[in-house]
């Protein structure tokens, strides 16, 4: 405890400028402390707090507000309380609004509360209710909130609607039964056609989109008798299971929640035993389209943790299996796979333009067009994507535009016009980390010896085959060989995408770059060159950078700022060069880049009414949750209370604190930046 005090001290005295900013921010204040439990009249405690505090009348309290910043409630017995700094406050406003949502006419309140350490606080908010409030199902229960869709623009009809696999018979039965039975939600039930799907087809559905089926299990106290498994969607606008989101999330929930990483892997077992992939996400518009694969990743690590209970390997083995059938159908089938270089590409199918993007997002591509055809943009857009229009220029442009998509990276500028044609690193990358995941399993928990029943064959494969591990580490050989001749440059330090059509490697400096280190795929040798060289360039106060100012290159009419681009960081980026770093032995390197993030993730949290984001410009410090790129920033959409944050930054946060350390916890409690921090642990010590 004695050291404890002394850190702590030692931190606030510095004089590095961090004491005074907790203040000015509220984070604790010792007059409050000693108040104990008071009670407020909840309707108009909020009103004169937000009266007097939300200067600027957006329903929340951030240092932008400009208010006295020292709020005194009128408490039911008259004591006297005042309440300052903008956390304080903010968290105030945070208490009453709860209260006010669960009918409470008085709120009884531990003074405590107010001036909480806010990484407790956040911490305590993601595992308690975020994950909660963020979980789907589609089922008697959820199916009316999970089939709502603000994203299609083509979608004329906002009728809910449902198409379920040919192999889910039950499904359709069920979702019948629940459309008589609940006529109020209006939903409309369709059947997917047997065979293939074409980019037509896809087409087709444009203005009747709609949920595809996830798994369901039987469950007597059901009324309907099946329960559909949860899952866990990103946050704000999304309602459907997206491929990597819901992998970074659902690989920290195993602790609190572990029926959604269970839920979470069984939908994507039933996504790829009936569409042949994970999707981009479970709607009928991204039938075409997969994502970045990380399913053996989440089924080991999944089965890490439940190995000990019933039915634990049964599971692992579907997920094994799915992810067999998913490289063989999918990724390693042409046109994905590329059969000169052996590299594998994202390459979706489709038609058009893709209909969860409205026409203007296109507006710099398609505008000479309908300028062209003198039609407006929106008209343009239409008769182009079904083909009244035929233009062989577009046709490519949006053959990329979709494999953008399906790379996850939707938007940045390394992957604008070319995607198609790119073995990129991290493609490739995942997939040597899927063959050496599945060696690996076949080896040590399968006797070396795994049976493939039809149902996770793809076309041409024998039923009922038995795959060893000895196969799959060839393939994982070869990959790593491949990997270092196409990706691999000595002379920078980094790996780079490859392009397949014009057979050179590209220069685009990019985050991808430490996913070799997360899957293992680097040499030691490879590894220390990347901390060396590349590093430096992708480090900033607030974590990595997508990419290098210098391959965004200035911000232009022509190069408009993508979010998947510097100035930007993302939570998956962070969290995969952190655990790469480590496997390599790089432990300070990757506990300070896990320090920026978090970092600046809670001086967000404090300065801005408990926001956290999709993504943040990790160059500054200031607001660093204002990103005006493309689609916004999700996360930032709330009133008086957050009550989700964003999926994959909320698991950031929670992995992140399983990598620091006690001090550094502390550190972050009271808004210390790295330096401060460091400077102060050298002292300790």
């Amino acid at each position: 405890m004695a050291e404890s005090s002394q850190y702590k001290k030692s931190i606030d005295t510095e004089g590095l400028g961090m004491g005074a900013r907790s203040r000015r921010s509220g984070i604790y204040d010792d007059g409050i402390l000693d108040k104990g439990t008071f009670v407020l009249a909840v309707d108009t405690s909020k009103e004169s707090l937000l009266r007097t505090e939300d200067v600027d009348g957006d329903g929340l309290i951030t240092v932008e507000d400009d208010g006295p910043k020292c709020f005194s409630p009128v408490t039911i017995g008259d004591l006297e309380i005042q309440v300052q700094g903008t956390y304080q406050l903010a968290n105030l406003l945070q208490e009453l609004f709860h209260a006010q949502e669960c009918g409470e006419k008085y709120l009884e309140l531990d003074s405590r509360r107010l001036s909480e350490d806010p990484v407790r606080r956040l911490e305590r908010l993601i595992k308690g209710s975020w994950w909660n409030n963020l979980t789907r199902t589609i089922d008697a229960a959820g199916i009316a909130k999970a089939a709502k869709d603000p994203k299609p623009a083509a979608d004329s009809n906002d009728q809910p609607r449902i198409y379920v696999p040919r192999g889910a018979p039950e499904q359709y039965t069920f979702y019948s039964r629940l459309a008589r039975e609940m006529p109020e939600i209006n939903l409309d039930v369709q059947w997917l056609p047997e065979g293939e799907i074409t980019g037509e087809f896809i087409r087709s559905l444009n203005e009747k989109s709609g949920l595809l089926a996830l798994e369901m299990k039987e469950d007597p106290n059901e009324r309907l008798g099946l329960k559909g498994l949860p899952f866990v969607v990103p946050g704000d606008r999304f309602n459907e299971l997206y491929n990597w989101d819901a992998y970074f999330i659902a690989v920290e929930l195993a602790d609190t929640h572990p029926h959604l990483t269970d839920g979470i892997l069984r939908n994507f077992i039933f996504e790829i035993k009936h569409y042949g992939k994970i999707l981009n996400a479970n709607r009928s518009y991204y039938l075409g389209r997969a994502q970045p694969p990380f399913l053996t990743d989440l089924a080991l690590k999944n089965y890490a943790e439940t190995r000990l209970e019933p039915g634990a390997r049964d599971l692992l083995k579907l997920g094994i299996l799915a992810a067999m059938k998913e490289y063989y159908n999918y990724w390693m089938m042409p046109p994905r796979y590329d059969e000169t270089s052996g590299l594998t590409r994202y390459r979706p199918i489709g038609v058009g333009i893709c209909p969860e993007t409205p026409a203007h997002e296109f507006i710099h591509v398609l505008a000479p067009y309908a300028e062209k055809y003198n039609m407006t943009l929106e008209d343009f857009g239409h008769a182009y994507t079904f083909g009244k229009i035929q233009e062989p220029d577009l046709d490519t442009f949006f053959q990329h535009d979709r494999a953008v998509r399906e790379n996850g990276h939707d938007t940045c500028k390394r992957l604008e016009g070319v995607c198609a044609d790119l073995g990129t690193v991290d493609l490739n990358c995942l997939l040597y980390k899927i063959e050496t995941d599945i060696a690996k399993a076949i080896r040590t928990i399968f006797d070396d010896h795994l049976q493939v029943p039809g149902v996770f064959c793809a076309p041409g494969q024998v039923a009922d085959r038995t795959e060893s591990s000895a196969a799959w580490d060839r393939a994982a050989r070869k990959r790593k060989q491949l990997i270092d001749n196409y990706m691999w440059n000595e002379e920078e330090g980094m790996y780079f995408d490859y392009n397949t059509v014009t057979k050179t490697q590209t220069n685009f400096e990019y985050a991808t770059t430490f996913w070799p280190l997360w899957c293992g795929v680097a040499s030691p040798h490879q590894a220390a060159l990347i901390v060396k060289k590349a590093l430096p360039k992708f480090e900033c106060v607030g974590g990595l950078s997508t990419s290098t100012e210098r391959s965004r290159g200035p911000v232009t009419a022509k190069n408009p700022q993508r979010q998947w681009d510097y100035p930007y960081g993302w939570a998956p980026h962070q969290i995969m060069a952190w655990d790469g770093l480590k496997n390599y032995g790089y432990h300070e390197e990757a506990e300070r880049l896990c320090y920026r993030w978090l970092h600046m993730l809670t001086r967000v949290f404090v300065e801005y009414n408990g926001m956290v984001v999709e993504k943040y410009d990790v160059t500054t410090l200031d607001g660093s949750h204002k990103v005006a790129a493309e689609y916004g920033n999700q996360g930032t959409h709330f009133k008086y209370a957050n009550q989700e944050g964003f999926g994959w930054t909320n698991a950031s946060y929670i992995h992140g604190l399983s990598l620091l350390g006690l001090h550094a916890k502390r550190a972050l409690g009271v808004l210390a930046p790295y330096e401060t921090y460091a400077i102060a642990v050298k002292r300790v010590r």
